[in-house]
């Protein structure tokens, strides 16, 4: 129903395009050479002509017109959704001043003749204005001495983004799949932000020769096609920002979310080391899987299975609920067996912790 009253909408305003361009016609004396009875019935004609023409013009474009749209609102809307409404109003106040200059100057190129590039110095003059006008005040927004009122909403503002602060998630966590179980706790507030090279980086990974690094990449996209499907989906969005200039992956995440004063959510080693130097926040899943494993301590009895023989001639190995290794000495010939252990050390790793236990006398 929608794309019907668009397609009518813009069939419309493409036939009153036609007929003003009709008029044009007739007024620029363009037909005058024609005989007079030609002229009796010569505009009629025109007028429909072109509005017919026009109409069906619009009416075949308003698809694309209507994509066109909505990915202007899109934009706009991720380009002011995390800007402060303090900064919003000055960029306003800086547009209407800039747009009232440009109105009391425009008489001037108004003047100029063939008036047609008149007016088009005029147009290139409002967008001059109008985009100095946005420009100025909110790039050097900082500089400003704001009323209290608005430098109170500012920190409000601020304090909201501090403790919902964006996520931009890279490729690693969306194939670990991991970060998404968490936000079905709800635990995680502020929106995910997945940006488009992320997207075509999984695409191409799904499209691998390899076997399993094309399964992990279906794996992937057929998890963020379901979590976007949920309820726990509308907070993630798809951003078109690009950095052309960057080849790196890593590298335009990190300037996306620098940009975005967000946290980047990965189990990448390498990308995490890189956004802390450039003290940007890193949401590892690692870590938070490493601060929700059981906690032990020397001295402490555990209940185990071993499951297989260990390294040494005398280990075995068995694991935790959470997936935390044992390695129990004098385990051995137990496999199988579900037995009580007493545990002597902890070490922890960047892949996790692992805990050194003994059987139980």
């Amino acid at each position: 129903m929608k794309s019907k009253i668009a397609k009518l909408i813009s069939a419309l305003l493409f036939a009153a395009l036609g007929t003003s361009i009709a008029k044009f016609i007739l007024d620029s004396k363009l037909l005058s050479a024609l005989g007079e009875s030609t002229m009796l019935w010569l505009p009629a004609v025109l007028y429909i002509s072109c509005a017919l023409v026009f109409g069906v013009i619009g009416f075949l474009l308003a698809p694309s017109l209507m994509k066109a749209y909505h990915f202007l609102i899109s934009s706009l809307m991720r380009r002011f959704s995390d800007m402060p409404l303090s900064k919003i109003f000055v960029g306003v106040i800086g547009l209407i001043i800039a747009l009232v200059l440009a109105y009391l100057l425009s008489f001037l190129p108004l003047r100029i003749q063939p008036q047609f590039i008149g007016t088009a110095l005029c147009v290139l003059m409002y967008i001059i204005f109008a985009t100095l006008g946005w420009m100025i005040p909110t790039k050097r927004f900082k500089e400003l001495s704001l009323p209290s009122w608005l430098r109170s909403s500012e920190k409000g503002e601020r304090g909201k983004r501090s403790t919902a602060s964006a996520k931009v998630i890279d490729t690693s966590s969306i194939i670990d799949g991991r970060f998404f179980d968490v936000l079905k706790t709800g635990i995680i507030e502020g929106t995910i932000i997945v940006p488009q090279f992320v997207l075509d980086e999984l695409r191409y990974i799904a499209d691998s020769s390899d076997p399993l690094k094309r399964a992990r990449g279906r794996r992937g996209l057929d998890i963020l096609n379901d979590i976007r499907k949920t309820e726990d989906g509308q907070n993630i969005i798809v951003t078109d920002v690009d950095y052309p200039e960057l080849e790196d992956v890593d590298s335009k995440l990190m300037r996306l979310a620098s940009e975005k004063h967000a946290c980047i959510v990965t189990n990448d080693y390498n990308l995490n080391k890189a956004a802390s130097v450039h003290r940007i926040k890193v949401f590892n899943i690692n870590d938070l899987a490493n601060a929700l494993r059981t906690n032990v301590t020397a001295g402490e009895e555990i209940r185990v299975s071993i499951v297989k023989e260990g390294k040494e001639l005398t280990q075995g190995v068995a694991y935790l609920d959470d997936g935390t290794m044992v390695v129990v000495e004098g385990a051995r010939e137990l496999i199988g067996s579900t037995i009580e252990a007493t545990v002597t050390s902890v070490l922890q790793t960047s892949a996790g912790k692992m805990i050194f236990a003994k059987v139980k006398e």
